[in-house]
């Protein structure tokens, strides 16, 4: 048996790390060992060198999961990293060379971000991007209750223009030399399903779970299907 693997836990745009939590609970119960880590939203290559870091630090295998723009992060970290043993795609971006976040969530329709944002600009140069308020909870995670999806949106983390424009720049995406699984929502309003099924598709899901209804946060809202694939991989990461 090779080692037990750490299970890295990358948020996206508009998300936090303790928007991991029930999934972390649930992990913990299955005596695995998780870190959510704090993905900065600044730019991919900046966001993915500080995922290796962290690799690093831990000095063991890991699954790296990913969440929304956290997939697009999570497949440049991996790319060449020997440490990274498995990858699961949670409701997130698995691209191809030379694609960013705005070109994929635009592929299919479905997606209705754009009216929801509030864009101001930046210190480092551009604009970066929240979730207004008041349209948070039917945007973002439309299947849990009002009072959670409030503090979600005080807590969210806002991303740059430059991070969902900013394209793959590994040679060869990761999920084409390392496992991959893929779960996501069918009433997802950041990425459509129909994106997120046709990521899955191309890039050989070793397992796919749609769950019927799940908005964009289905790790806060549908813990149970997100650990299930985690432990899918972990389990393959362990062979």
């Amino acid at each position: 048996m090779s080692e037990q693997p750490v299970i890295v836990l990358v948020h996206g745009a508009f998300a936090e790390s303790a928007g991991w939590n029930r999934v972390v609970q649930r992990l913990h119960g299955n005596r695995l060992t998780a870190v959510a880590v704090a993905n900065p939203l600044r730019g991919v290559e900046g966001d993915a060198a500080y995922v290796r870091d962290v690799i690093a630090g831990i000095g063991r295998p890991v699954v790296l999961v990913g969440h929304s723009y956290g997939g697009i992060v999570i497949t440049q970290a991996a790319a060449g990293n020997p440490a990274v043993r498995a990858l699961v795609y949670v409701a997130a971006f698995a691209p191809e060379p030379g694609e960013n976040a705005f070109l994929l969530s635009g592929k299919f329709e479905g997606s209705t971000l754009a009216g929801a944002l509030e864009a101001y600009p930046v210190a480092t140069g551009g604009n970066e991007f929240r979730i207004a308020a008041d349209k948070f909870h039917h945007q973002f995670c439309a299947d849990l209750d009002a009072g959670e999806a409030a503090l979600m949106a005080a807590t969210q983390r806002p991303v740059t223009e430059r991070a969902l424009t900013d394209a793959l720049t590994a040679d060869e995406p990761a999920w084409r030399t390392i496992p991959s699984w893929f779960v996501h929502g069918g009433r997802d309003l950041n990425i459509p399903a129909a994106a997120l099924r046709f990521m899955a598709e191309r890039a050989g899901s070793r397992g796919t779970r749609e769950v019927a209804g799940a908005s964009h946060a289905i790790a806060a809202s549908q813990p149970d299907a997100v650990t299930a694939t985690v432990l899918d991989a972990a389990d393959h990461a362990e062979e």
